[in-house]
């Protein structure tokens, strides 16, 4: 049993003794930089050509687009002014 616990040290310190030489004989100049990944781009595409209608929906074959048009007022830092606005909505026709 002594034989071999002197084997076990003697393994042990030859591996200690092989890493600090290891350690020694790098420099920072044999060290490269670290390798940076680009960022991950993701191509988004829309499934529809937009056309300025929103939301994008289906409302059916028989339907019919209602739109209400009126004049209100807006205050202003350079003054009080009336400007159109338009509301739409979809009705079956």
């Amino acid at each position: 049993m002594g034989l071999f616990s002197q084997f076990w040290v003697g393994a042990e310190a030859q591996a200690a003794s092989s890493g600090i030489q290891m350690a020694q004989l790098v420099s920072p100049d044999d060290i490269p930089p670290p390798r940076k990944r680009p960022p991950a781009r993701l191509r988004v595409t829309p499934y529809y050509s937009p056309d300025g209608v929103y939301p994008r929906y289906n409302p059916g074959p028989d339907a019919v687009r209602v739109c209400n048009a009126t004049y209100v007022q807006e205050y202003r830092p350079s003054g009080t002014v009336i400007v159109p606005r338009v509301s739409c909505y979809w009705r079956r026709g």
